[in-house]
């Protein structure tokens, strides 16, 4: 009967999956429509080979600092994990976010080795969770240097758009914030000694994680730095394809087109992403085949950096289970 449960699963997971590759496909399929196909892969052709596999490099070498950071998080929750072990959680949380059927894939496949290894599983996961919201943090603060270099560039209605975008997002996360407050005591009550009991460790970590700030803010300025990277490495990419728009654009356009990508839409933001970045970068006059040209070869990039990481993450767990228990 479990078998047959957990093989049921599976199967969703698996239909799932497609379904999101197809939503990528067809939403790129209906870019793809509407825009000169002639032009968009000769766009793409202008990219160089060295050019794509230093990017892709650049790609790897930042996410090599998140995996410091993502260490210093939930070591500072008191989880204890080595570098090795990090790293694996790391890259195998990266391979999940585009390969596997949910938006907190990558975070299962960081969890699942981290709590196997470390002797505080609840740190593991209150490290992680308030990783994600240094993240979080990163990518708002990217939002407002961008809408701040903008005053006088973003057009009128654009600047409407956005205020009411920004106006939603704060009205949402206070609407989410209050249900959780609300909800706090009747979904924890008549719970379990036992759950309560690893309820309160949770509450522990999270209380060793928010006592030292000093981390938080280290996470949050080398969480900044790699938002950043990424950013300028897409507007590099896009110089290739033949778009030359002013960086500040870029700080505008970018964190809210990935913004945009967390809806579970499609695998991964794949397609998402791409509209909305087309989208935010015609009012700038940017040409709307090039901005696609860029976006997906940059997908190319997240996507070869996915499998490397997946490679990496299994070669790191067949090193760590051939090592003799003792």
């Amino acid at each position: 009967m479990i078998g047959a449960h957990h093989s049921e699963n599976r199967t969703r997971g698996r239909l799932l999956i497609a379904l999101r590759w197809l939503a990528a496909a067809a939403v790129i399929g209906g870019l793809l429509h509407f825009l000169p196909l002639h032009l968009l892969a000769e766009a793409i052709q202008r990219v160089p080979i060295a050019t794509f596999l230093a990017i892709l490099l650049g790609y790897l070498c930042a996410h090599a600092v998140g995996i410091a950071k993502w260490r210093m998080v939930v070591n500072a929750a008191g989880a204890r994990l080595d570098l090795r072990t990090s790293a694996q959680c790391y890259a195998g949380g990266l391979f999940g976010t585009l390969f596997l059927p949910s938006i907190i894939g990558g975070d299962v496949v960081r969890l699942a080795v981290g709590l196997r290894r470390s002797p505080n599983p609840a740190a593991v996961l209150a490290g992680n969770v308030a990783d994600r919201c240094v993240d979080v943090a990163a990518q708002g603060g990217l939002v407002v240097v961008g809408i701040l270099l903008l005053p006088g560039a973003l057009p009128a209605a654009l600047q409407g758009k956005a205020q009411k975008a920004l106006f939603l997002l704060g009205a949402c996360c206070a609407v989410l914030i209050l249900c959780a407050l609300l909800l706090y005591r009747p979904l924890l009550g008549g719970r379990s000694v036992r759950f309560r009991r690893r309820l309160a460790r949770l509450r522990h970590a999270l209380r060793s994680v928010s006592g030292a700030p000093h981390v938080l803010l280290a996470a949050w300025l080398l969480g900044t730095a790699i938002q950043t990277t990424f950013l300028m490495l897409t507007a590099k990419l896009a110089e290739s394809c033949g778009l030359f728009l002013p960086l500040r654009d870029w700080f505008f356009a970018w964190p809210l087109a990935k913004l945009a990508a967390v809806l579970p839409l499609t695998q991964g933001g794949i397609g998402i992403r791409e509209a909305a970045l087309v989208g935010l970068l015609s009012p700038f006059g940017a040409a709307p085949h090039l901005v696609l040209a860029a976006g997906l070869v940059w997908e190319a990039v997240v996507i070869t950096g996915g499998l490397v990481s997946g490679l990496i993450a299994f070669l790191l767990g067949r090193k760590e289970s051939a090592r003799p228990s003792h």
